[in-house]
């Protein structure tokens, strides 16, 4: 027996807004069926005792731990910008946004 019917489908089209033809309509109704039949596979695979999870492995952080380090100064930084203004790098206004 299907879980999604040709009927539940046009309903949900109606509500989407979507123009649906009878062949669409039979199409996406065959789909949808399979996907709630492959939910429905993996809903009785589920047991209480496997934990939920994310990854099928463990993630660990694979990042440096932060160093303070020497950087440029900010005139350093500005030295090879071609406009700057109150030390800071000046751009093109961009999209017509004001100031």
């Amino acid at each position: 027996m299907s879980a999604i019917t040709r009927d539940e489908v046009a309903h949900l089209a109606r509500l989407s807004r979507l123009a649906l033809t009878g062949d669409e309509l039979d199409h996406y109704a065959t789909q949808l069926d399979a996907i709630i039949e492959a939910v429905a596979k993996v809903a009785e695979v589920a047991a209480e005792d496997v934990p939920p999870s994310s990854h099928a492995l463990p993630l660990t952080n694979v990042y440096r731990a932060d160093e303070v380090r020497q950087s440029l100064t900010p005139e350093q930084a500005l030295a090879g910008a071609p406009a700057v203004e109150d030390d800071r790098f000046r751009v093109p206004r961009i999209l017509g946004e004001e100031a």
